[in-house]
């Protein structure tokens, strides 16, 4: 008996512990319960500890308060140009009335699935394909619009709804890549043009730049140029007109006379007839002037170096009538050797001129330019004593031509 009463106390204490068990619940915070009684609702679990009678309510399956997320399976999709595309949808929810999601709609996930994907057929088929890639925002709100206003009685609200990929066919692809690629080649090619038209922009007004920097330069170099020449030409000038003040100032204090004149007169001869481009010389008529000068100076010297004869006066410094003689024939002998020397020059002059002139033009007759030493000038011993008589000499009259050529003369 004692046994039957043990196990009697021992149901009764597993009794009562399961009927407490069943009379406390718990719900945790975001989530809600549902109370049935007699399979009828009864009310709603808050969050929190809560007792119910056991074995006549019945509390089913908590549910989730909290925003979720779901993400569809991806669907084909036919677009306005008769385009197959895979879209994928993620949709974001939230139960407000956890009564109404239990009583309304067996499976509302399920539901809300069927929902987008019959509102996203019927939106991506008013569109073509490449509106439908670029108006993702459309789309989404579209979805979201429809959703919110069918998931309203079910005590659901859709929060977001987003489009996680759309897959055009492969070929369709293929397709788009070459267009792009064809636009991203396009747009390098005109930005390859615009930077080299830039480019030569820049690189011609620089080639601008430097032309009108190089002709200011060139001006301006000019410029500096012509007034350099111009005052080396002022002080050259200058310089030339105090060289010749300078010697015609010495000339007048020196007063040359004029055998000086004479003797200056005969040596510039043989320079006159110089010169690879003589082809013709004439001998000057003023030659015997000169020489008759050159005569009467040594005439007047000898004059003036002695006692003119019958005058009885007596030499300077004492002198003989020895030494004025032998001084009158050192003149005399000087006056002769000058000029025999001055002639000799000039016939070789002459020689010179008529030589040049026959062996640049061998077919050309020549005149006859030299003369003989007497129709120059008189002999030095007739202008000792008296005045030099001289004739002027003028060039005789080439002779007629020839058929053979005048020979050449070396």
């Amino acid at each position: 008996m004692d046994t039957a009463v043990l196990v009697v106390v021992v149901l009764l204490a597993v009794f009562v512990l399961v009927t407490l068990a069943k009379a406390v619940r718990i719900v945790p915070q975001a989530r809600a319960g549902i109370v049935e009684r007699l399979g009828r609702y009864q009310r709603t679990l808050n969050p929190g500890l809560t007792l119910v009678v056991p074995f006549i309510d019945r509390v089913l399956p908590l549910i989730d308060l909290r925003e979720q997320v779901v993400s569809f399976p991806p669907q084909p999709v036919i677009t306005q140009d008769n385009l197959v595309v895979s879209i994928d949808i993620v949709v974001y929810y939230q139960v407000n009335e956890p009564r109404d999601a239990t009583y309304e709609i067996s499976n509302y996930i399920h539901a809300i699935e069927q929902l987008a994907v019959t509102t996203l057929r019927n939106v991506i088929g008013g569109m073509d394909l490449e509106r439908t890639l670029t108006s993702r925002e459309e789309i989404n709100r579209a979805l979201r619009g429809v959703l919110d206003d069918a998931t309203g009685k079910w005590g659901i609200r859709v929060n977001r709804v987003e489009l996680k990929a759309i897959d055009p066919p492969p070929s369709i692809q293929e397709a788009m890549e070459k267009q792009m690629r064809a636009d991203r080649d396009k747009r390098a090619a005109i930005l390859n043009a615009e930077g080299q038209r830039q480019s030569e922009i820049l690189t011609a007004e620089g080639n601008k730049q430097s032309a009108i920097l190089n002709a200011e330069g060139n001006k301006q170099s000019e410029i500096l140029n012509a007034e350099a020449g111009k005052q080396a030409q002022i002080l050259k000038a200058d310089g030339k007109a105090k060289a010749i003040h300078t010697v015609f100032d010495a000339i007048h204090r020196g007063n040359p006379d004029q055998k000086l004149l004479s003797y200056q007169y005969l040596q510039m001869l043989p320079q006159i007839a110089q010169g690879d481009a003589n082809k013709l010389w004439i001998v000057p008529s003023e030659i015997g002037d000169a020489l008759e000068g050159l005569g009467a100076a040594v005439g007047k010297f000898g004059q003036t170096s002695g006692t003119l004869p019958g005058s009885g006066e007596t030499p300077r410094g004492g002198a003989t009538q020895e030494e004025e003689a032998e001084a009158i024939e050192e003149a005399v002998t000087e006056s002769e050797e000058a000029v025999q020397k001055a002639q000799t020059e000039v016939q070789q002059a002459l020689q010179a001129a008529q030589a040049a002139s026959v062996s640049e033009n061998p077919d050309r007759p020549v005149a006859n330019l030299q003369g003989s030493p007497d129709s120059l000038s008189g002999t030095a011993a007739e202008s000792a004593g008296t005045d030099v008589e001289s004739s002027e000499e003028t060039a005789t009259p080439p002779p007629p031509p020839s058929d053979e050529p005048p020979p050449r003369q070396e």
